[in-house]
């Protein structure tokens, strides 16, 4: 009984041993409020268009891929979609009428092919989000489609903070 509880107390000091150090020197953050978030500024709009094609041609290059050129059908399509997207408080692909990405490109005057639509829901910011859809195959697979040359980008921000995205991708 006595090996057994000197053992315990042996591992325990090894274990013990192994945690970080000056745990009363490590600031601990404070909690995110969502609503706080970093969601762009209205005065940023310019900045925050510009800064995602940069990136996603970025992106594109190092695969050899052409750069998208900003579309204003494409982006007028992506704004009445993220706009929708609030009023039905769901991320989804199909308008509040029925419409698909086409029919929504289609309104705006877009004549070309609708290669993908890449939506989210979030409080996070253009970079953050666009990193998202990298993360996953689908949704990269919108951004860097070869056979895609136009791009239309778009955000809507509730008051509450929270920013429905929207990026259409056409050739």
């Amino acid at each position: 009984m006595k090996k057994i509880n000197a053992l315990a107390i042996l591992g325990l000091v090894v274990l013990g041993a192994c945690g970080p150090r000056n745990l009363a020197q490590m600031p601990m953050p404070a909690p995110m409020d969502p609503t706080q978030a970093m969601a762009p500024a209205v005065e940023d709009n310019a900045a925050i268009a510009g800064r995602v094609l940069q990136q996603i041609n970025t992106l594109r290059a190092n695969i050899g891929a052409a750069a998208l050129m900003p579309n204003p059908q494409l982006e007028a399509a992506a704004m009445a979609h993220a706009r929708d997207m609030s009023a039905q408080n769901r991320a989804w692909h199909w308008g509040s009428d029925g419409s698909s990405p086409l029919d929504r490109a289609r309104r705006q005057g877009f004549s070309g092919v609708i290669i993908g639509e890449n939506i989210s829901e979030s409080y996070e910011n253009d970079m953050q989000t666009l990193a998202a859809w990298m993360s996953t195959r689908d949704t990269r697979d919108v951004i860097m489609d070869p056979t895609a040359t136009q791009l239309g980008f778009a955000w809507f921000t509730e008051p509450s903070g929270k920013i429905w995205w929207t990026l259409l991708t056409g050739s």
